[in-house]
């Protein structure tokens, strides 16, 4: 008795009081059974009844007669019928706090195989809306400290309100399940400071998750290392991206517009390194890249010893170990 009464203390109110509500329905759906057994042949009848009354639904096919019957029936409206309607407030509370617990990022995230992106910012928001249109079945995770609250309807997210250094805010976003990491930026901090603040944060997961891919953004070069000591496996650096992007900005023929090709090519296509099969080696470029491209890969370099070869010429013969730079779609 002790260990069922412990039991059921420890489960949600929600279950107690359906528990509640379904014993009280059998007991006097049994009790009216026996009282007119006549009017109410079974048991089942009997339960039948009570649900009916007591939900105030009232169908009239079973009535008791007696006076005692009665009674009993008065003993169930003023008993059940509050249990009931208890039960049914119940859930609209614990589902209303529910939603507002997860737009106000204190409900944890239970799934697997999800993507946490750290960081409330314009390029989050752009991402997000980038991954639901690719992959609406993949689950998101955001975890920040600075965003009050964030609407499901708005973008598609579990929000976890906090900082990502902390361990359970990790773990409230279900880090040793999660597929991959993006670590952004925080722009509110000078450049040196948001830089130390996400390697601090890939310590964090990285203490958390031994295996999971980290990508990290950060902003000055110095300290690109102490990110991979960190633990990130892949660095994104925005300023040298955009300081090469700047160039060709300036440089370019009045006709061309590389910020928007290159935006348009990386929404279509996906990035593909793969190292050069064995039936390939010691063939030309021209040759490989008509291969690739009848099995749906844009051949448009190799990186060779670290070298990036972008478009050699036709004759530029593969090796063993080189990597293929292509291009394939989403």
């Amino acid at each position: 008795v002790r260990l069922l009464k412990h039991i059921y203390f420890r489960l949600p109110i929600i279950v107690r009081l359906l528990l509640l509500v379904l014993i009280l329905m059998c007991f006097f759906g049994a009790l009216i059974h026996y009282i007119e057994p006549s009017q109410f042949p079974t048991i089942f009848d009997g339960i039948w009844w009570a649900f009916v009354t007591a939900a105030t639904v009232g169908y009239g096919d079973f009535v008791p007669l007696s006076v005692t019957g009665r009674i009993i029936a008065i003993l169930l409206i003023l008993t059940g019928g509050g249990f009931i309607a208890f039960y049914i407030t119940s859930i609209s509370t614990t589902t209303l706090e529910r939603e507002k617990k997860l737009e106000t990022g204190k409900l944890e995230y239970k799934g697997s195989g999800h993507l946490i992106i750290i960081g409330w910012n314009e390029r989050a928001k752009q991402l997000i809306n980038l991954l639901n249109e690719k992959f609406p079945e993949h689950p998101i995770v955001l975890i920040d400290r600075t965003l009050r609250k964030i609407s499901i309807t708005d973008y598609p997210v579990h929000f976890i309100h906090g900082d990502a250094t902390e361990d359970h805010i990790l773990t409230m976003a279900n880090i040793s399940g999660a597929d991959r990491v993006l670590i952004t930026a925080d722009v509110s901090k000078t450049e040196k400071q948001a830089d130390i603040w996400t390697i601090l944060a890939t310590l964090a997961i990285r203490g958390n998750n031994n295996n999971i891919p980290i990508v990290a953004e950060i902003l000055t070069k110095i300290q690109v290392e102490n990110a991979v000591r960190a633990g990130a496996t892949t660095i994104l650096r925005p300023n040298d991206f955009l300081s090469v992007l700047f160039f060709h900005e300036l440089s370019h023929e009045k006709t061309a517009t590389p910020f928007e090709d290159i935006i348009a090519i990386l929404k279509r296509k996906q990035f593909s390194h793969k190292k050069v099969p064995k039936e390939l080696e010691e063939m030309p470029f021209r040759e490989v890249s008509d291969l690739l491209l009848k099995q749906g890969h844009l051949l448009f370099g190799i990186k060779r010893d670290d070298s990036y070869k972008v478009f050699p010429p036709a004759s530029y013969v593969l090796k063993k170990d080189d990597i293929l730079l292509t291009f394939i779609d989403w």
